[in-house]
């Protein structure tokens, strides 16, 4: 922690301005005797004497239980406020991450969970801030009469709960992945809608989960035939041997595709019990809304930001399909889960628990109080570029040279805001290093991406990656059989093909050299 300010922090600084000319009237001759030399200039004995011998003032001594230098400090404060100023702020994750960097460079040690917001208490030239978005229409639907009957309408004795999600991250091509969970903490494999026409790609399921399934649409979105089938095909498989009782209550959304009548038919002939929420009601009565789908687009958009630091600002569908699956494991975790729907007060059944949070209070942030930067001589600042450096070395040349007049402890400080300098820089390599390595791992990433392969299978359906797989061996299969004319004689593998003999124009013998044949004729 800083050091603690006192109330005579300004007479204490008075102070340390007079401390410098004492010591230099003491250095010069006029005063012979730090006792006298404290009574002229009103400091106190044992302060000036500490100075004498080299003890620094504590409100610009940097704090002893600081793992990072006071220089490494700097250089980090220096690096976020670049990231700002590029429109790229960092987390406080990847600042944390920075500092471990820093100090792994000499040593093992590692900041704490909470050191990232001490350091924007010390240093006000950075701080954090948060921003929540609030969507007009869910707060103008957040009518208690309207929620009440949504619970009125929930069965309190079923085991099971289950809802469908629309996922639609990015604004250059719709992405949809339609999720389910039930309150024991388990979840339905994701259902992936990709814009396509009619073909996939065989290295989307490279990285993908073996029970997840890809399907396509002209616009990316979900629709009625595509609901159908992931009811049919997807839903329905995975939870009926995980059934405790005869019925399974499904809670929708109000998209389209879930209020047909062949949806509705089959939910009751597989009994399948579908109620949907009141409009723009997700965010405080669907559990994945609520407790999952928060920390799933958190993750997944660190995940987006890192690639977009480092330079790639397209994320096509190999990147979806890299990072949705990381962030998907982090955001579904059972415990997760099992808190969504006791938040949204289905399990245990408590309405309340959502009725008594739809009054919204409007808060306006309190601006930060503005904080004065201490002011510095120009020759004493530390050197940020090659030309203040050139200028701080021709400085202390010529005061050298001169020698009569310039106390050493100005010399002293000059050498030390040149190390200084030095340190900076050195400190400003390992950030740049750091974020280097980073590149570097990205494009392999790149590299290993554009390998994959890029053969393209028709379907009419969702399939799963050992599904494609088996379509493409009966493509080559069948690309092989073609290849093959009917009636066609293939040689042993043993057997060596042997050259055709040529014969001899001269005595027609097979194998006979022209050149030695005793009929040849020369012209």
């Amino acid at each position: 922690m800083p050091p603690i300010r006192n109330k005579n922090q300004k007479n204490s600084a008075e102070q340390e301005g007079r401390i410098p000319l004492a010591i230099s009237d003491l250095k010069n001759g006029r005063i012979r005797s730090v006792r006298k030399a404290a009574e002229i200039y009103n400091i106190s004995r044992s302060t000036l004497q500490n100075r004498i011998n080299g003890m620094p003032y504590r409100a610009e001594k940097h704090a002893n239980n600081h793992k990072l230098t006071q220089s490494e400090e700097d250089s980090l404060v220096k690096w976020v406020i670049d990231l700002d100023r590029r429109g790229l702020p960092p987390r406080h994750s990847l600042v944390r991450e920075m500092a471990n960097y820093m100090l792994l460079q000499r040593g093992n040690q590692q900041v704490g969970e909470n050191w990232v917001t001490k350091l924007t208490k010390r240093r006000p030239e950075i701080d954090s801030k948060f921003s929540r978005r609030y969507n007009y229409e869910r707060a103008k639907c957040e009518d208690p009469k309207i929620i009440r009957e949504h619970f009125d309408r929930v069965i309190t004795g079923s085991d099971r709960y289950a809802r469908l999600k629309l996922l639609q991250p990015g604004n250059r091509e719709w992405v949809t992945a339609i999720e389910a969970t039930n309150s024991t903490g388990w979840a339905v494999p994701s259902y992936i809608i990709f814009k396509a026409k009619k073909n996939v790609r065989l290295g989307w399921f490279d990285d993908l989960p073996s029970d997840w399934k890809i399907n396509i649409s002209e616009n990316g979105w979900t629709t009625d035939q595509i609901g159908l089938e992931w009811l049919t095909t997807h839903f329905i498989p995975y939870i009926n041997d995980r059934t405790m009782g005869k019925y399974r209550m499904l809670i929708l959304d109000g998209h389209g595709s879930h209020l047909t009548a062949e949806f509705d038919r089959i939910c009751t002939e597989n009994n399948i019990i579908p109620i949907c929420m009141p409009p723009h009601s997700s965010h405080i009565l669907q559990p994945l809304d609520v407790g999952c789908f928060a920390v799933l687009k958190r993750h997944y958009g660190q995940l987006v930001e890192q690639r977009m630091r480092l330079g790639f600002n397209h994320i096509d569908k190999m990147d979806f399909l890299m990072a949705f699956p990381q962030a998907r494991t982090v955001a579904y975790k059972a415990q997760t889960i099992r808190n969504s729907f006791t938040a949204t007060g289905l399990v245990p059944f408590n309405p309340d628990r959502v009725i008594q949070q739809l009054n919204i209070q409007l808060k306006t942030p309190t601006p930060p109080p503005s904080r004065s930067s201490n002011t510095q001589s120009s020759c004493l600042q530390t050197p940020q570029n090659i030309r203040q450096f050139v200028r701080q070395s021709t400085t202390i040349t010529k005061r050298i040279n001169e020698r009569t007049g310039s106390p050493n402890q100005v010399i002293d400080q000059a050498i030390m805001r040149m190390s200084k300098a030095y340190e900076t820089t050195m400190n400003d390599l390992v950030l740049v290093q750091k974020e280097n390595r980073d590149l570097r791992a990205a494009h392999g990433k790149e590299k290993q991406k554009r390998q994959k392969s890029k053969k393209q299978i028709s379907i009419e359906h969702g399939i799963t990656g050992e599904e494609a797989q088996a379509l493409v061996q009966d493509q080559v299969e069948a690309s092989q059989a073609v290849t093959t004319a009917p009636g066609e004689l293939e040689l042993p593998a043993s057997q060596a093909v042997v050259r055709r003999q040529f014969r001899c124009s001269g005595c027609g013998v097979e194998g006979h050299k022209i050149n030695r044949c005793p009929n040849r004729t020369s012209s």
